[in-house]
């Protein structure tokens, strides 16, 4: 299968698996990428990641498992405008052998400011039971590889955050 081997698992680097362009479309009234489509961007980059490691559509279309997301956070650092070109980098922060934690960082073409972040807890659920079960042993062998060689990377900022307005009492600004 393409793209899904030992050596590239092996590499520390982030994946850099998807690239794709700013649609006219997506624009919402403020004249940027709305926040709906930044979703649809790192969806497809977490298709592209399942791909790599045959738990995409290929690995679907021939067993009955599948991944299901079962939380997500998004942060937004910058805007995104109609034709720029979005690079994803991807990691695995964490696997256990039915989840894994998949971490994407959003960058406008071959920049390194990162304008947006994605954190996505996925879990393997066999479709004939609608219930978690094991990954795949080969599947399963990449994703702890990946999630090895990602932990030598600094952490990224952006993950494990959650939604607070800190020490602040309800009601004041």
């Amino acid at each position: 299968m393409p793209g899904a081997t030992d050596e590239t698992a092996e590499a520390p680097a982030p994946l850099s698996l998807h690239r794709e362009a700013v649609r006219q479309e997506w624009l919402d009234y403020n004249g940027h990428m709305n926040v709906a489509f930044y979703v649809l961007v790192f969806d497809h980059a977490s298709d592209a990641v399942l791909d790599h490691v045959d738990l995409g559509t290929a690995y679907r279309e021939r067993s009955t498992g599948s991944v299901f997301v079962t939380e997500a956070h998004v942060t937004y650092e910058q805007e995104a405008s109609a034709g720029d070109v979005l690079r994803i980098e991807s990691r695995i922060l964490g696997f256990d052998g039915k989840r894994f934690i998949l971490y994407h960082e959003m960058f406008l073409g071959d920049g390194d400011a990162v304008i947006s972040a994605n954190e996505v807890m996925c879990l393997h659920v066999d479709l004939t039971t609608r219930r978690t079960a094991p990954i795949p042993p080969a599947a399963a062998h990449r994703l702890e590889r990946l999630s090895a060689a990602h932990a030598c990377l600094p952490r990224p900022l952006r993950a494990g955050r959650a939604i607070s307005l800190g020490s602040r009492r309800p009601g004041t600004a």
